[in-house]
Parts: structure tokens; sequence; C-alpha cells
């Protein structure tokens, strides 16, 4: 019963830090507003949290989580290296579409701002599901369909374009359609990872 409070605690506020985050940016994330909107003691924060910067890491490694396995689900259903790029790009984009508040606030903090130990625990979140990407991609590069670079490299490759594709669709930008995107960045994005 009191773990379950707990994790109700803990969702609670990881719940209303988006909401602030979405309606104040990032100059009103404060821990005043997130105990403000969840009706959590700052004392109750601190002691899910260790601190306000472990709040935004758990936040951080949510939202990280929630992307990546709708990227795991998409790719790894797919038969083909081609059909899984495909699926993958659009995953992103739609989640881009679907999650604005999660992605904008993954943009506005990037991981590697987080010190130890809050630094780990963004990558506790992402490791495991890149694994499970890697490991989708891991047969068609031996069969020689994907082509054969270092891990950070052929995410980069992959993620990059719809990184900056979602950048500046959440800043406004009037000239990037995520639909257009959708419909013309997978074979680009494919090309360029096929061997």
């Amino acid at each position: 019963m009191k773990q379950q409070r707990g994790e109700q605690t803990i969702r609670r506020l990881l719940d209303a830090a988006l909401a602030v985050h979405a309606g104040l940016g990032a100059e009103g994330f404060t821990v005043q507003a997130v105990t403000g909107a969840s009706g959590v003691s700052q004392g109750s924060l601190y002691h899910h949290f260790g601190s306000f910067d472990g709040l935004a890491a758990a936040l951080y490694a949510r939202c990280m989580g929630e992307l990546m396995d709708a990227l795991v689900a998409a790719a790894t259903a797919a038969t083909t290296a081609r059909e899984g790029v495909h699926a993958l790009v659009v995953a992103y984009l739609r989640f881009v579409a679907e999650h604005t508040a999660a992605v904008r606030f993954m943009q506005s903090t990037p991981w590697l701002t987080f010190a130890p130990p809050h630094a780990a625990l963004v990558a506790e979140a992402k490791e495991p599901r890149m694994r499970r990407l890697l490991e989708w991609v891991r047969p068609h590069v031996v069969a020689g369909r994907v082509v054969d670079l270092p891990d950070p490299l052929m995410e980069m490759l992959v993620v990059g374009p719809l990184a900056e594709t979602a950048r500046r669709w959440l800043a406004g930008a009037t000239d990037i359609d995520l639909e257009q995107a959708m419909r013309l960045l997978p074979e680009r994005v494919w090309r360029s990872v096929q061997a």
C-alpha cells in the first residue's frame, strides 16, 4: 500500500512537471511551480527524487523511454530493413506530433547536461531500448542490406534528421510540415543507411 502511494506520488509529480514545462516553458519550470501544480510537498519531491534535477532527469528518462518504445515497436514489427527504417522514421515524427510536450521537454533539457548520477538514470532508460534497435539492425548489417557503421554514428544518421525536423517544427518554423516529412523522409533516411 505504501509502495503504491509512493508510485502514485511519483507519477503525479512527473505528470505535473511535464504540464508545468508545457504551460510555462523552461523559465517557469521550477520546484515551486511543480509542487504547486501537483499538490505534493517539496519534501516529498526531494524524498522521491533527491533534488529538482533528479525530478527533471526522471521526467527526461520517462519521455525518452516512451519515444524509444515507439521506435522499437515500429522497427521490430517490420519484415525488411527498408520497412523497419521507414516505420521508425514515421513513428518518431508521429511521436513528435502526438507527444509535443514530451519532445519539447527533451529538446529543452539535453540529457548530457545532467550530472551523474542523473545521467546514469537517463542512460538506464535509453540504453536497453537502443540495444534492442541495434540488435534488430545487426542481422541486416551482416547480410549487407544496411551499412556497417559504429553504433553512435548509425544513431546520428537515422535520428539526426528527425530530431532537427522536430526541433524546427517545435520552434514554429512555418516551412516544416510533419505530415509532409512523414511522406518524404522515410525513403531518404533509408537511402542514407542502405548498404
